[in-house]
């Protein structure tokens, strides 16, 4: 059995850690309810963008934005892959990194190329360590997502599809469904999904007026499109990496009063064995004498 010096120490050291575990649980408890909040206020604005899209896309039939076009075969993908940049959230980027590795896969066992995105410090470390083709990044975004900062990464993959170079662009993150559940996903981004266009489009028929011209109109109102749709899977993303966080800092303050309990116990006994072995030294001593 250890020393009680030692078990003391060792008990000194888990408390402190302790103390580190509770006051990042609080941290990412305040962050949580912060990036909550900005994800949900993100979806009206993409869902009312989603409207007005579909519905000036069916307004005009006679042109066709490349986005809406789907591609026979791939040829080249590209990915924008969006984790944390910083770790301590459990298995959030292990489960997203997983999911994306088994796709690609599949996707290069169909001879096509990937390219990658990686938004996430730790997204592109693992990139990096596999060797992928990293065409862009983007990382420290800090607590709150800006759209200006993801705007030039994201472009390298826009443009790469508008010009043919690529015929699929997915993005991967963590969908926020509750605090104690994120879940990851692999979501085709381009070509846009034309059920999602559709959706609300259905019940009305209506006429346009474009200035200067639809094409103009279209081309602008699509790119800020899926804009939203990345924005939203970072704002997600954040709220789900926040909310982990939370969780795995709590099961690690638990954990710790634990360990903490146990090593009290057996300091208790350390100290009980040392107290008894000196009475019987003394009291061997007075029978001597």
């Amino acid at each position: 059995m250890a020393g009680s010096r030692e078990i003391r120490n060792k008990i000194k050291s888990v408390q402190n850690t302790r103390k580190i575990t509770k006051a990042m649980e609080m941290v990412a408890a305040s962050k949580m309810r912060k990036a909550q909040d900005r994800m949900r206020h993100a979806r009206p604005y993409a869902d009312k963008l989603r409207n007005i899209a579909a519905h000036l896309a069916n307004a005009n039939p006679e042109y066709r934005h490349p986005f809406l076009v789907k591609r026979e075969g791939l040829k080249a993908v590209g990915v924008i892959l969006i984790t944390t940049d910083k770790g301590l959230c459990g298995g959030l980027n292990t489960n997203i990194l997983r999911m994306l590795t088994q796709r690609m896969r599949e996707i290069e066992g169909q001879g096509a190329r990937l390219q990658i995105t990686a938004i996430g410090n730790k997204g592109l470390g693992f990139m990096q360590r596999i060797n992928a083709k990293v065409v862009s990044h983007v990382v420290h975004l800090g607590d709150t997502p800006h759209l200006e900062k993801l705007i030039g990464p994201v472009k390298v993959q826009l443009d790469a599809y508008a010009n043919g170079e690529i015929d699929a662009v997915y993005i991967a993150y963590n969908r926020f469904i509750n605090t104690m559940k994120q879940e990851p996903v692999i979501e085709q981004l381009l070509p846009l999904d034309p059920s999602h266009m559709q959706e609300t489009s259905r019940e009305y028929s209506w006429d346009y007026l474009y200035e200067p011209d639809a094409q103009t109109v279209l081309d602008e109102l699509l790119l800020r499109y899926v804009e939203a749709l990345i924005y939203q899977g970072v704002a997600e993303n954040m709220a789900s990496e926040q909310s982990a966080r939370m969780v795995a800092m709590k099961s690690a303050s638990d954990n710790a009063k634990k360990v903490i309990g146990d090593l009290q116990l057996s300091y208790n006994k350390a100290r009980q064995a040392a107290i008894t072995k000196e009475l019987s030294e003394i009291v061997s001593g007075a029978a001597a004498v």
